[in-house]
């Protein structure tokens, strides 16, 4: 009898447990069931498929952000400067993207080049400035604070020398299409988002990359003994930040038909949030693609319902920084119970 009685305990205190970590894995996506449901009551313009479009349109740029932080979270790092790096990268590849009136004007010896050309620019920008970070964490010991702070003063003032602080306009037709353009009805900016989010998912849940990215994040000293280049792989994971960091600089800039040296400022705060709101851990060593898209989805519901309701922007940046402090707070209690 004593026996039964002990065993069915057992089971009762096993299925309380198995219930709070089934509440903790997709709590998020009932937080984000919830305020999409409190939205669509406050304001019934919310659910059409017009505004939904919308809202993930523009937070393509910012989620694509977010991914490459994600990673670098995981990795117990931090990057200050992906809003700063998408600005020069945007400025770069505008000023490789104008039309033949335009360009000649500007810059008489450069010819209306072919789309891949700015494609690239931005790319090689974004990924030059994220392997400039990485290396100066990995070879330096510089906290990764410190570098991504650098780096965005820095990127942030050479977008503004380049570009002579002037916005880089005229873009060529193929180019606005990045932004503005779309695929059966989704626009192209959600489709390379997509895309995105499906490499970034592979990297990290099926390849050596993704694997020590969570050791390193894990326990770094552990990861180096058991062999792993740990320099490398940190490298390589802020190198594929900045990658990012570009392809988002040429949605924004093909969106608003220019690019502007002002562009990101603040994106690198809206990206970490929406990396700590979708569940990844400052602590290292524990976050899901997935759990970041849902994070930007959020962002994106919370300011879009917002600005249905007419809230003040003052009011937004407000209730953006509560959601932040209680991500955290959350995310620090998690943490704590499962040591």
């Amino acid at each position: 009898m004593i026996a039964k009685l002990i065993k069915a305990t057992s089971s009762e205190g096993q299925a309380q447990t198995n219930f709070k970590r089934l509440i903790s894995k997709y709590a998020i996506y009932v937080v984000f069931v919830f305020m999409c449901v409190v939205m669509s009551i406050l304001s019934p313009v919310f659910l059409s498929v017009a505004n939904l479009l919308n809202v993930m349109t523009q937070m393509a740029s910012i989620g694509l952000l977010a991914l490459g932080v994600t990673i670098i979270i995981i990795t117990r790092g931090i990057d200050l400067s992906s809003g700063s790096v998408l600005a020069v990268a945007a400025v770069v590849s505008a000023s490789m993207a104008q039309t033949i009136d335009w360009s000649m004007r500007m810059y008489p010896a450069m010819p209306e080049l072919p789309i891949i050309v700015p494609i690239l620019a931005a790319l090689a920008v974004g990924a030059l400035c994220g392997y400039i970070n990485g290396a100066l964490i990995a070879y330096t010991g510089i906290p990764p604070f410190i570098a991504t702070l650098g780096m965005m003063i820095v990127a942030r003032g050479a977008a503004l020398l380049y570009s002579d602080g002037r916005p880089v306009s005229s873009l060529i037709d193929s180019y606005q299409w990045i932004g503005q353009g779309s695929i059966v009805g989704i626009p192209v900016p959600v489709i390379i988002f997509a895309v995105m989010a499906f490499v970034s998912y592979v990297l990290l849940n099926y390849t050596r990359f993704g694997k020590y990215a969570y050791a390193i994040g894990g326990n770094e000293t552990a990861a180096y003994v058991s062999g792993i280049n740990v320099k490398r792989y940190k490298i390589l994971v802020y190198t594929y930040a900045g990658l990012l960091a570009g392809i988002s600089a040429l949605i924004l800039a093909a969106r608003i038909n220019s690019g502007q040296p002002g562009l990101g400022i603040m994106y690198e705060l809206d990206a970490i949030a929406a990396a700590t709101v979708g569940g990844v851990s400052h602590a290292g060593g524990i976050g899901t693609i997935q759990g970041t898209i849902i994070g930007t989805m959020i962002m994106g519901v919370l300011q879009n319902g917002l600005d249905l309701l007419n809230v003040s922007a003052y009011w937004q940046q407000v209730v953006k920084g509560l959601v932040i402090i209680f991500a955290v707070m959350f995310d620090m209690k998690r943490h704590k119970k499962s040591k």
